[in-house]
């Protein structure tokens, strides 16, 4: 099972990263270990091989999710204290959160896989729950985040039909990150040509 969420690294130079980032977790849905896949491309890869721990938040907090997953700029960054049990930052108004260390780091591959086990654990505040509209944002991250290999035509489309969710159930949160999401996808330039 995937469980969508965020996860905070810090660079040896003490910069913060947030990402969105879906572990694979076990059938029993416990978090002491879960499989992170990130690209080693990614900025979460390099800090997660220079410094070796990092912390996973389960979140309802979509427009984070939404700014974090197309890059934009965080400004201001999200409130967060530091992690105890790990060299990591929590986010400030996450609902749960998971300070991790990497145990096993599978890099032979472009997207990496990193087994991780929960070394500290934490509960902020309940989790408000993903009304239609929190849902639908979530999928057009994950959509926003293919325009370099599927059809903006395509992504467009499916944006289309989750605006509908929005519009008759989101909030001003929800609203802005989608109209975020949806101009990232009009404006990005597309999938690449394969080389010949």
């Amino acid at each position: 099972m995937i469980l969508e969420g965020l996860v905070t690294t810090v660079s040896p130079e003490g910069e913060l990263n947030v990402a969105p980032m879906g572990p694979k977790i076990g059938p029993d849905l416990g978090l002491a270990t879960f499989v992170l896949r990130p690209y080693k491309t990614s900025t979460t890869y390099r800090n997660l091989k220079a410094g070796g721990a990092g912390v996973f938040h389960v979140t309802d907090d979509v427009l984070l999710l939404a700014k974090t997953a197309i890059g934009a700029a965080l400004d201001p960054p999200p409130p967060t204290r530091p992690a105890s049990a790990v060299a990591g930052r929590i986010l400030a108004d996450a609902c749960r959160y998971y300070e991790f260390r990497p145990i096993v780091v599978d890099d032979l591959d472009e997207r990496t896989t990193v087994l991780v086990e929960t070394v500290a654990e934490g509960r902020i505040r309940d989790f408000f729950g993903f009304n239609r509209a929190k849902h639908a944002v979530v999928e057009a991250a994950i959509l926003a985040t293919r325009t370099a290999f599927l059809p903006r035509d395509e992504i467009l489309a499916e944006l289309q039909k989750l605006s509908i969710l929005v519009d008759k159930t989101g909030g001003p949160a929800e609203h802005e990150a989608f109209d975020l999401l949806r101009e990232h996808v009009r404006l990005a330039p597309g999938p690449k040509a394969p080389a010949p």
